[in-house]
């Protein structure tokens, strides 16, 4: 059962903390810091928190409206509206809605900035003759939701605007300019079951993450566990986001009023719990529960599809989260970035299993080492431990 740690601060304009850290700092500086460097990382972090205001709140409006049009196809949602992509896994309508939505309302938003945005989908299945048909459909829902909307009710998309919008998404990324990562349903098969998922958006500068989104429509406001994630009692739909320097905030998709959050705090692994992806397919549940056992962990694991993960860990309902890939897939930037920063900000420690930090600077696909392991600052070295000794083992055994 997942131990609840949730902090709720009231909201403050920024972070006076100097030893909050981004997603791109190493992992020894996560934990420590030298008595020269705090000044300068002191003010950094004000000037950091001064920074990204107008993009932060683009990209709140920006996940919040998309949010809206994927609750409206998931409750209506039929078999046609799935297609498939070249790595087999699903994508509905809401996929290509939801990227149109983001791509428009951010060029709306910052129109004096240049575009850049690395992003899930292309528009290629849309542009053939097959697809015209669900891309009528794609372009339909864009506008009601647009319409339906307090900003943007005066906008109607033809066709080719959603298409352009769409493919705003094909941007390399990289370690120079601003970048905007994106996957407009990040977690498609539990969209398809009516379970989790996210909109998640991360704004890179010069390769670094500097703030994130998501937005979880089906995450329950109250803390999740393996008994009640499901509970058709609590209130559900929840933003967070985060910037750097200034901590991570938790809000109803309504718009109420968000609190501070931060990760669980808990030493001991024995109360700690674990979330791992809701798929078998995704990760390899067998060496989590071998790591989980090795570090003392009693609870099982609560499994959820998406960064939703990362969101609920960010506000203490868990302490661990666990995901090896099977060999050879690569992992992509769009899948971590927005939680890394939710995550990081929030407290916690997100690194790859050779403690490395995840450097979202190469382009669309990370490249680490084996699997990503996040946790709080006082768990991670007994975590990281029993994870290098799991893996050397799994080596051996395979010989």
């Amino acid at each position: 059962m997942a131990i609840n740690c949730l902090r709720a601060i009231p909201k403050i304009p920024h972070s006076s903390n100097p030893k909050i850290t981004s997603c791109s700092h190493s992992f020894s500086n996560s934990f420590l810091f030298s008595p020269n460097s705090k000044p300068k990382r002191f003010f950094s972090s004000i000037r950091a928190s001064m920074s990204y205001e107008k993009e932060l709140a683009a990209a709140k409006k920006a996940a919040s409206v998309a949010a809206r049009l994927c609750q409206k196809v998931q409750k209506a949602l039929l078999q046609s509206d799935v297609h498939s992509k070249s790595d087999k896994s699903p994508v509905t309508v809401a996929d290509y809605g939801s990227q149109a939505l983001v791509s428009f309302v951010l060029e709306r938003e910052l129109p004096s900035e240049s575009f850049s945005l690395v992003a899930e989908e292309d528009s290629g299945d849309l542009r053939i003759d097959s697809g015209r048909e669900t891309l009528e459909r794609i372009t339909k829902l864009v506008n009601d939701t647009l319409a339906n909307s307090d900003s943007y009710s005066d906008s109607n998309l033809t066709t080719e605007d959603v298409l352009r919008a769409i493919d705003n998404g094909k941007s390399e990324g990289g370690s120079c300019g601003r970048h905007w990562v994106l996957d407009p349903i990040d977690g498609t098969k539990g969209f398809l079951r009516g379970d989790q998922y996210a909109i998640a958006l991360a704004l890179l500068d010069e390769g670094k993450v500097v703030l994130g989104v998501l937005a979880c429509p089906n995450l329950p406001l109250a803390s999740i566990s393996g008994d009640n994630q499901h509970s058709s009692h609590d209130k559900i739909g929840c933003l967070f986001f985060a910037k750097l320097g200034a901590g991570t905030y938790m809000q109803p998709l309504d718009g109420s009023s968000p609190l501070k959050v931060h990760v669980c705090a808990t030493e001991n692994p024995e109360d700690a719990s674990l979330f791992e992806s809701y798929e078998a397919a995704h990760s390899l549940h067998g060496l989590s529960s071998t790591i989980a056992k090795k570090l003392g962990v009693k609870a099982p694991p609560v499994r959820i599809d998406s960064q939703a993960k990362y969101g609920a860990l960010s506000r203490g309902d868990g302490a661990i989260y666990l995901r090896f890939p099977h060999k050879g897939y690569r992992e992509k930037i769009w899948d971590h970035a927005a939680g890394c920063i939710v995550v990081t900000e929030a407290g916690g420690v997100v690194i790859d299993a050779a403690g490395n930090p995840l450097d979202f600077s190469k382009g669309r696909y990370l490249d680490l080492e084996t699997g990503i392991i996040v946790t709080n600052q006082k768990l991670m070295p007994s975590l990281l431990k029993a994870v290098k000794e799991s893996l050397e083992e799994e080596k051996v055994s395979s010989l």
